[in-house]
């Protein structure tokens, strides 16, 4: 079968084409795939996804095209419906979903930007790359610092305003060997350059914008190290535009609720959290006060199970150990939680373990730990845990 010629790598900006099926393919779902001679629909590749959009056949009926590969230099269109009027030889009108399209070459082109802007400050490589739903993620081969990153992202910024072209060219071999330029692996025959001024010099296949200012912006909204360099997580665009709309939200949210003017929320986070950690401290303090009276009315050698409300699993486990240093019998805290009863069962010198396993399975419960001490939570109220434990324990 003869290759496909890909009209993409010509024009990006091409939308709409004439085809003819090579091929066709049912999957045995009522779809299947197409091979056609020409297409402006990008094969999913070097971490950018396939095109979308639509194919039309010449009575009318339209295919919608869901996933685009490449197979021995033949792309395949995976279409939701394969009718016998899709046979070889038949013209169709190929239409791209733009909107998509658009959006990949604006990340795809940011990261070119970001990429080569990295390389040239830090000699950081790019090791991985992949244009995902919500946002770019970005492998670099080397660390790079918080400060590093922001300094590199205003210089990828100042690339975008300046609005340079994205030129497209196909070196000769010899002018390939004089060149310098990225690339993550070797390549065989002609090799496609994507040359940004003053940012980067990079083999790529994909589709990108034909100036850096329809990028429109470059975001890093996340690094994390990752393998020895750093992880981002970047959004060039519409993307962009939508994230600062989002953060801009989330942040009148918290001053609404902090009675705080934007540029004053950190500093009330701060007051609130400080408010937060004192009253953590008088609460652990009263529970502590609160868990010494309830020892204290326990007689030895009798079972203490104890119903307290609002306790964290901290709370339950610290309330049990109490209750076990002031009597040998079968000692248990309570709490009522989102699931139905958080506890803690404890015993001194004892075994609980066979208790906790048949409270679990009794009431839809999970949990265990040590010999003396086990905690978990089940789907039951605390009065129904207090019968079942004064119900089944063996003293």
């Amino acid at each position: 079968m003869q290759p496909t010629q890909k009209y993409y790598e010509a024009d990006a900006y091409r939308t709409e084409a004439a085809g003819r099926i090579l091929a066709a393919e049912p999957d045995g779902s009522g779809g299947g795939k197409i091979a056609l001679d020409g297409t402006v629909f990008y094969p999913e590749g070097g971490g950018q996804p396939a095109d979308r959009g639509t194919l039309t056949l010449p009575d009318g009926t339209v295919l919608h095209v869901t996933d685009v590969h490449e197979q021995g230099g033949v792309i395949w269109h995976t279409t939701d419906a394969l009718p016998e009027a899709a046979a070889p030889g038949t013209e169709v009108q190929e239409a791209l979903d733009w909107a998509w399209r658009f959006d990949k070459m604006q990340q795809h082109t940011g990261e070119h930007i970001l990429s080569g802007i990295l390389h040239q400050m830090f000699g950081a490589e790019n090791v991985g790359f992949h244009i995902g739903t919500d946002a770019v993620r970005m492998d670099t081969s080397v660390p790079i610092s918080a400060e590093g990153l922001r300094e590199a992202e205003l210089a990828a910024n100042r690339i975008v305003w300046q609005n340079v072209p994205v030129c497209i060219t196909y070196p000769t071999r010899e002018e390939l060997a004089a060149l310098t330029y990225r690339s993550k692996k070797e390549i065989e025959g002609q090799v496609r350059i994507v040359s940004i001024p003053g940012a980067d010099v990079c083999a790529c296949c994909g589709t990108h914008t034909a100036a850096t200012g329809a990028v429109g912006q470059i975001k890093i909204l996340a690094a994390e190290n990752y393998k020895g360099g750093v992880r981002l997580s970047i959004v060039c665009g519409e993307r962009a535009l939508l994230a600062a709309q989002a953060m801009r939200q989330r942040q009148a949210d918290i001053g609404a609720l902090l009675s705080a003017k934007p540029s004053e929320t950190a500093h009330a986070v701060h007051r609130v959290f400080d408010e937060y950690t004192a009253l953590k401290f008088a609460h652990f303090g009263l529970c502590s006060q609160l868990f010494e009276a309830l020892a204290a009315q326990t007689a030895p050698g009798e079972d203490a199970i104890r119903i307290v409300p609002g306790l964290d699993p901290d709370g339950l486990h610290r309330l049990a150990v109490k209750l076990s240093e002031a009597t040998t019998g079968l000692c248990a805290a309570l709490t009522a939680n989102e699931k139905g009863t958080g506890y803690c069962l404890a015993r001194a010198d004892g075994d609980v373990r066979a208790l906790t396993k048949a409270l679990n399975a009794a009431l839809n419960g999970r949990g265990g730990g040590k010999p003396g001490i086990c905690q978990g939570s089940c789907a039951a109220a605390p009065e129904q845990v207090e019968r079942f434990l004064k119900e089944n324990h063996i003293l």
